[in-house]
C-alpha cells in the first residue's frame, strides 16, 4: 500500500504533536500504511528548515499553499492559530487531499459551515483533533453506556478548566481576541468537554448560558503602560438538554488558578454513576446501585489492555497511557478511515455539530434566553 505523504502546517504545540503522532504510528498500529512527513510549513525559513529536520521532515516551506498545491502531500495537517483554518481546509479540500484540522474548526460558525459544505463535496477525507475522545477509559466509558450498565442517562456534568490565563498580569494575545481565536474558554478548551458529552451522552438539543471575561485587558508586550482588550471568554457555563431527555451542566474556565488540564465528567443514570478525571486519565470512577447497601461504593477501573487500543501501546494493566498517546490513536483512526476499514470519527460534519453547540451557549449568554439547537 502507498505510503501516504504528510505535509504540516505550524510547528506550535500541536504541531509537534502531530508529528510525533504521524511519526511514530507505524510502529504502534501495524498493517497500516506508514506515513512519509514529505513537508513541513512554518512563516520563518529558519525556524521551519530546522524544525523539519529536528522533525523527520523531508523539506520545508515558508507558504502553506506550497503545502495544499504539492503532489507528493495527501493529507494536510493544520495546527495553526484558528483565524487561518477556514482558508487553510477549503483549499485542501478543493485540492483534494485528506484533511486533519485542529480544534476548533473555525472562529466563526459560518465560517465551520462553510468548511463542512466544501468536505461534502471533497474526494478528500477529514478529521478534527479531538482526541480525548480517542481515550481507551472514554471509550470503555461510552461501552458502559451503551450496554446499559448505567441504566438511563438522567443528568450529565462537564467541568474543563485550565489556568493557563488566570494570571490578569500575563501579557495580551491573539487568543484574547474574538475576531483571531474566535470564543475564549468556551472555544479553546470547552469544546472539547461538548465532544465527550456527545460522544457519551448524545446530541444536545437546547442551552442556556452565561459566560465573562474575567480579565477585560492585558498589559501589552514591550509597551510599559499599555493595555490590550480582551473581548472573548475566560468563564463560560450552560445548562444542557439532550435528545435522550437526560439534562446537563457545563462549566469551562482558562481562569481557574490550580488546575492544569481538568477535564471532569460525570454520568448519573438509574443504575449507577461513572466519574471521569483527564488529570487521572487512566481511571474511571464506577458505582453501580446493586448488592448489599453496606458493601456499595466507587471502584476504580485502571485502563488495561482489555481496553482497546491500550494494548497497542503497553501489554501491562496500570502503566497508563499519556496525551501524545491520545493523538497517535486520533491518527491510527485516520489513517484506517482513509483506508477504508474504519467509518468517519470526528470529522468535519460531526465537528460542526460541537461548533453549533458552543455558539448557541454563546447566543444564549448574549441573549440571556435558551436556544435551540
Amino acid at each position: 500500500m502507498k505510503r501516504p505523504g504528510l505535509g504540516l502546517i505550524g510547528t506550535g504545540f500541536m504541531g509537534k504533536c502531530h508529528a510525533l503522532a504521524y511519526g511514530t504510528v507505524g510502529a504502534t498500529f501495524e498493517g497500516l500504511p506508514r506515513p512519509r512527513l514529505a513537508v513541513l510549513c512554518d512563516v520563518e525559513a529558519g525556524h521551519a528548515a530546522a524544525t523539519a529536520a529536528a522533525w523527520g521532515f523531508e523539506r520545508s516551506v515558508t507558504d502553506w499553499r506550497a503545502v495544499v498545491a504539492d503532489p507528493e502531500v495527501d493529507i494536510v495537517s493544520i495546527t495553526t492559530p484558528n483565524a487561518v483554518h477556514a482558508e487553510m481546509a477549503i483549499a485542501a479540500l478543493e485540492a483534494g487531499k485528506h484533511l486533519h484540522c485542529e480544534k476548533p474548526m473555525a472562529v466563526s460558525l459560518a465560517d465551520a459551515e462553510r468548511m463542512a459544505a466544501a468536505a461534502a463535496t471533497a474526494p478528500g477525507l477529514t478529521r478534527l483533533g479531538y482526541n480525548y475522545t480517542s481515550n481507551p477509559a472514554l471509550a470503555h466509558a461510552a461501552r458502559l453506556v451503551a450496554d446499559g450498565t448505567l441504566g438511563r442517562l438522567v443528568h450529565v456534568r462537564a467541568l474543563y478548566d485550565e489556568d493557563y490565563m488566570a494570571d490578569p498580569e500575563l501579557p495580551w494575545s491573539w487568543r484574547c481576541r474574538r475576531s483571531e481565536a474566535g470564543l475564549g474558554a468556551l472555544g479553546d478548551i470547552g469544546c472539547h468537554a461538548v465532544a465527550i458529552l456527545t460522544m457519551l451522552a448524545g446530541s444536545i438539543d437546547a442551552v442556556v448560558a452565561d459566560m465573562a471575561t474575567a480579565h477585560p485587558t492585558r498589559p501589552i508586550a514591550g509597551k510599559p503602560g499599555e493595555r490590550g482588550v480582551a473581548d472573548n471568554d475566560d468563564v463560560a457555563s450552560a445548562l444542557l438538554r439532550f435528545a435522550s431527555g437526560a439534562s446537563g451542566v457545563l462549566t469551562t474556565s482558562r481562569a481557574a488558578h490550580g488546575t492544569k488540564n481538568a477535564i471532569r465528567i460525570e454520568l448519573h443514570g438509574t443504575r449507577g454513576t461513572l466519574r471521569f478525571d483527564q488529570e487521572r486519565m487512566n481511571e474511571l470512577k464506577l458505582f453501580l446501585a446493586e448488592g448489599e447497601e453496606a458493601t456499595r461504593g466507587f471502584r476504580t477501573i485502571l485502563t488495561a489492555p482489555v481496553h482497546p487500543p491500550y494494548g497497542r501501546f503497553c501489554p501491562a494493566p496500570g502503566h497508563g497511557l499519556g496525551f501524545n498517546d491520545l493523538k497517535v490513536i486520533e491518527v491510527a483512526d485516520f489513517l484506517a478511515t482513509i483506508a477504508g476499514t474504519r467509518a468517519p470519527a470526528f470529522d468535519f460534519a460531526e465537528g460542526l455539530k460541537v461548533e453549533r453547540v458552543i455558539h448557541a451557549i454563546a447566543r444564549s449568554a448574549d441573549t440571556g434566553a435558551w436556544v435551540t439547537i
